[in-house]
C-alpha cells in the first residue's frame, strides 16, 4: 500500500516537472516581454509628458490646469500600461476593467456637484472669458475683481475689499460681462435738466467739460445724448472712453465738473416732483 502511495505521488510529481518545463519557456517569454513593455511604455509615457507639456505652453495654457492635465494624462497612461503588462503576463483583466469601471462610476455619482465645477473650470480655463486682474460681473449676482481661478472655483474681491468665492460650474454656465478685457471702459450716466432748459446749449456745455477732462479720450468721440423725456427732467447721457486704470478717477471728476458747470449757467437739475390739485367741491 505504501509502495502504492509513493508511486502516485512520484507520477504527479513527475507530471509537474514536465509541465513545468514545457510552460518555462512560456512563461520566460511572458515575463521577459511584459518587463520590454514595461520599460518601453514608461519612456512613451514619459515622451507623451514633455510633449504634451509645451504643447500647453505654447497655447499659454494656465499653470493650474496644466498641471492637473499632465497628472490626468500620467494617471490615463500608466493604468493602460499595467492592463497591457499584466494582461501579457497572462492574468484575465477583465476584472481590473470592472473594478475600474465600478469605482469611476461610484465616484461620479458622489462627486456630481464638484465634477461640475471641475468641468466649468476646465471650460474657464480653456475659453478664457477672463483672467486675473479683469472686472468681471454674472447673472448669478457676483461681481469683482478676478484674483484667482482654481479647477473648482474662482475666486473675486469686490470693491468692497471682500472676498467671494464662487463656484466654477454656475460661474461657466452665466452670462459673463468682462469690463476690463478690451483695455477701455467708457462710462454711461444721465444728468436731468428742467424742461425750460435750452437743450442744445446744454449739450455743448458738457462737451466743453468733458473735453477738458485729462482722462477722457478723443477717440471714439465723447457723446452727449438726450436720452429720454422723463415725468421730472429731460435726461441727457454722458458718454465718454478711457483706459481701464483711470475709469473710476474719470467718471467721478465728470460728474462733479458737469454739475458744477450746469450750476454755474444757471440750469436747473430737478429733483422728482408732483404737481397736486386739490379741488374744492361747492
Amino acid at each position: 500500500m505504501n509502495n502504492l502511495e509513493f508511486n502516485d505521488i512520484q507520477q504527479h510529481w513527475d507530471n509537474f516537472v514536465s509541465a513545468a518545463i514545457a510552460w518555462a519557456p512560456r512563461i520566460l517569454i511572458g515575463f521577459i516581454s511584459a518587463l520590454l513593455i514595461y520599460l518601453i511604455g514608461s519612456w512613451l509615457i514619459r515622451f507623451i509628458k514633455r510633449m504634451a507639456e509645451k504643447a500647453f505652453q505654447r497655447r499659454q495654457m494656465d499653470i493650474s490646469l496644466q498641471r492637473f492635465l499632465l497628472n490626468l494624462i500620467n494617471w490615463g497612461l500608466n493604468i493602460l500600461l499595467f492592463i497591457v503588462v499584466v494582461t501579457q503576463l497572462g492574468i484575465q483583466t477583465s476584472a481590473f476593467v470592472a473594478m475600474i469601471g465600478a469605482a469611476g462610476l461610484a465616484i461620479g455619482l458622489a462627486l456630481q456637484g464638484s465634477l461640475a465645477n471641475f468641468a466649468g473650470g476646465v471650460l474657464i480655463l480653456v475659453l478664457k472669458p477672463f483672467k486675473i486682474g479683469d472686472y468681471i460681473s454674472s447673472d448669478i449676482g457676483v461681481s469683482g475683481t478676478v484674483q484667482e481661478i482654481d479647477i473648482f472655483n474662482t475666486k473675486l474681491t469686490t470693491p468692497q475689499n471682500q472676498l467671494v468665492v464662487v463656484p466654477n460650474g454656475p460661474m461657466s454656465n452665466s452670462s459673463i460681462t468682462n469690463y476690463t478685457q478690451l483695455g477701455t471702459r467708457r462710462t454711461w450716466f444721465d444728468i436731468g435738466v428742467s424742461y425750460g432748459t435750452n437743450l442744445k446749449d446744454a449739450k455743448e456745455l458738457l462737451l466743453a467739460v468733458i473735453d477738458k477732462n485729462e482722462y477722457a479720450m478723443k477717440e471714439p468721440a465723447p457723446q452727449v445724448v438726450v436720452t429720454e423725456l422723463g415725468d421730472s427732467a429731460v435726461n441727457l447721457s454722458i458718454r465718454v472712453t478711457t483706459s481701464n486704470e483711470h475709469f473710476w478717477t474719470m467718471n467721478e471728476q465728470l460728474i462733479i465738473d458737469c454739475k458744477a458747470a450746469l450750476d454755474n449757467a444757471g440750469v436747473e437739475i430737478p429733483f422728482p416732483q408732483r404737481d397736486i390739485h386739490i379741488r374744492k367741491e361747492g
